[in-house]
């Protein structure tokens, strides 16, 4: 088990910003010594999952095969997208579904609107969960109790200046969301952007979270709350319709 959850830190020290990697790099990104590193790396390289050129490690596309197993079982984004795609051209702004992973949000299915934002997302992109309103609705569909272990241990570093980081505060509002049924923050992720979310109760439980993001220049609270809201529960309720035929087959 311990050298399966370190061939997989391994794999996760690349990403977008660091494609490419020395051993030594690795290794300090892992926390491993220079020779377990290099053991792993070897090892991911002879069974295709990756790369080596000039002493530097790259994935391979063989890697996406890890998770394909549960992005094929996973037919919520499928049922989803084409009312994300309606909901976008309506309102020309970004729309999102994403899942809870321990304390992150991870992104299944996006739909971009024209517009240039200064945080990068796609599938796979992932984000503290208390400091977004896709998060903050998926905390909601959790327990009392697990809740309670969840703010014990969570990491509220703050992500700008209006982040919720006071536990109880932020217990309080992922109780106002639960009794409401939608959840909106207010650049609390990023300066500048506001986002709107609502719960995909697939099964029953909250499964996942749609959510709408505007730039606070172009979108007063107002005019969130009175135009966008509605159209993004009316598109929730249409993909929880649809997601909870498709669970009961």
């Amino acid at each position: 088990m311990q050298s399966l959850q370190r061939g997989l830190a391994v794999i996760r020290a690349f990403d977008a910003e660091n494609p490419a990697l020395t051993l030594s790099e690795v290794a300090r990104a892992t926390g491993l010594a220079r020779a377990a590193a290099r053991r792993f790396l070897l090892t991911l390289v002879d069974l295709g999952y990756m790369r080596v050129e000039d002493r530097r490690f790259t994935l391979t596309p063989r890697v996406l095969e890890l998770g394909h197993a549960y992005l094929s079982s996973l037919t919520l984004p499928d049922i989803a997208l084409p009312y994300m795609r309606d909901f976008v051209a309506a309102i020309r702004e970004s729309s999102s579904l994403c899942v809870l992973d321990e304390d992150q949000i991870v992104y299944v299915a996006r739909v971009p609107a024209n517009r240039i934002m200064s945080v990068t997302i796609s599938v796979g992109t992932r984000f503290p969960a208390f400091a977004t309103s896709l998060g903050r609705v998926l905390l909601a569909g959790q327990t009392d109790e697990w809740l309670a272990d969840y703010l014990a241990d969570a990491d509220l570093t703050p992500m700008t200046a209006r982040t919720v980081t006071n536990p109880k505060l932020l217990l309080a509002e992922i109780k106002r969301v639960r009794r409401q049924g939608w959840a909106m923050v207010d650049q609390e992720l990023e300066e500048g952007i506001r986002s709107l979310a609502a719960p995909i109760h697939a099964g029953g439980s909250v499964s996942a979270a749609i959510n709408v993001s505007v730039h606070a220049s172009r979108w007063s609270l107002e005019a969130v709350r009175e135009r966008l809201l509605p159209r993004l529960l009316t598109t929730a309720t249409t993909i929880n319709r649809d997601a909870s035929a498709a669970a009961r087959q």
